[in-house]
């Protein structure tokens, strides 16, 4: 059975930091493309980072300069640093897997900056 969790989340205060984790089960990991995506109540998901099976990333520019992707094939887990956090930030977290047709979805870690 395929399965992400996400882990991570909380509150924090404006410029500070976070790190999102996002373990995967039931696929073969390194093969996959691993993304963040954030979603508010009446707003679409949107991507806040992206990483391929070869390690190339892509960011927004929403977040670029202050986000990064990375992942670990040997742990199954791809990561998501968040630094200098703004208010505009605060959302549901969630991670995705995809290779064609596969694409499977966490169910989510909730991130809330203020102060």
């Amino acid at each position: 059975q395929v399965q992400l969790v996400e882990s991570g989340g909380g509150l924090v205060q404006p410029g500070g930091s976070l790190r999102l984790s996002c373990a995967a089960s039931g696929i073969v990991f390194s093969v996959y493309a691993m993304g963040w995506y954030r979603q508010v109540p009446g707003k679409q998901r949107e991507l806040v980072a992206s990483i391929t099976s070869t390690g190339n990333t892509e960011y927004p520019d929403s977040v670029k300069g202050r986000f990064t992707i990375s992942r670990d094939n040997a742990k199954n887990t791809v990561y998501l640093q968040m630094n200098s956090l703004k208010p505009e930030d605060t959302a549901v977290y969630y991670c995705n897997a995809a290779r064609l047709p596969i694409n499977v979805w966490g169910k989510g870690t909730l991130v809330t900056v203020s102060s």
